[in-house]
């Protein structure tokens, strides 16, 4: 535990990647000092934050809830991480662990291989509605999310694009990941906290649209469109949007590939 003087002394800290005595295995290794808690360690606390940012998002956490839900003090949490910041920071790494990460020892085509990254990652934002706004508050550099970005890069090197180009591809596939996955996530939780399911949310909305004056003319105009998409619910829709998309921008690589 670090104490407002001990912070004073040194320079601001931007990650808590970045300060060595906030590794996972800080608390590992060590008899429990007096005062410290039973029971409790840092997986378990990282553990009961992903659980109440799942349940009741970043803006109602605080470490008086988790406390609470760990039913200790608060202050026996700061045994274990020095600041709020520093466990959103271990949360958002802890659910990066769980993405699926590809075997790039085979000869698996580099197509398949993007396709479950990206995937993989539209998931996990779909299913930790938080992360999202985390990823750009945060460096997000810990152990679990640099395996995911490495994996990543080698994918994109196996492409065949040009040193110069690949980060503009990966940019173009998982900056179009993470809006698509974001907007679902938010999308999803708006109609639980709505009590409605996504199809009958979604009837509503295109049915109140559709009735205003001002849209009327345009709404009929994107009727085709809208028939043409498919899909008999809101999930059927989006998931063709999303493969369709996937698969431009997978013929975009290869298009730029075939130009190099």
């Amino acid at each position: 535990m670090v104490s407002a003087a001990d912070r004073a002394k040194g320079p601001a800290r931007t990650s808590v990647w970045l300060d060595v005595k906030s590794g996972r295995d800080r608390d590992r290794g060590r008899g429990r000092k007096s005062g410290q808690p039973a029971g409790l360690d840092r997986d378990k606390i990282i553990e009961a934050t992903v659980r109440l940012l799942d349940s009741e998002g970043a803006a109602k956490f605080s470490m008086r809830r988790l406390a609470a839900e760990l039913n200790v003090t608060a202050m026996s949490v700061y045994w274990y991480v020095d600041t709020k910041d520093d466990l959103l920071e271990l949360a958002l790494d802890a659910v990066f662990g769980t993405l699926p990460l590809p075997d790039l020892s085979t000869e698996t085509d580099w197509r398949d291989q993007l396709r479950e990254l990206a995937t993989g990652y539209r998931a996990l934002l779909v299913r930790h509605p938080w992360v999202s706004a985390l990823i750009g508050t945060f460096l997000n550099i810990g152990p679990h999310s640099m395996a995911f970005s490495l994996a990543v890069q080698q994918v994109m090197r196996n492409t065949g694009l040009p040193p110069h180009g690949q980060m503009g591809g990966l940019s173009a596939v998982f900056q179009f990941v993470y809006g698509f996955g974001t907007i679902e996530g938010h999308f999803i939780q708006r109609c639980a906290t709505a009590g409605m399911s996504q199809d009958e949310y979604f009837r509503q909305a295109m049915g109140t649209i559709s009735e205003q004056p001002e849209f009327r003319e345009s709404f009929a105009n994107a009727s085709e469109l809208m028939e043409a998409r498919g899909g008999d619910t809101v999930e059927d829709m989006r998931e063709r949007d999303f493969g369709f998309a996937l698969e431009l921008l997978v013929a975009g690589i290869e298009a730029m590939v075939a130009r190099a």
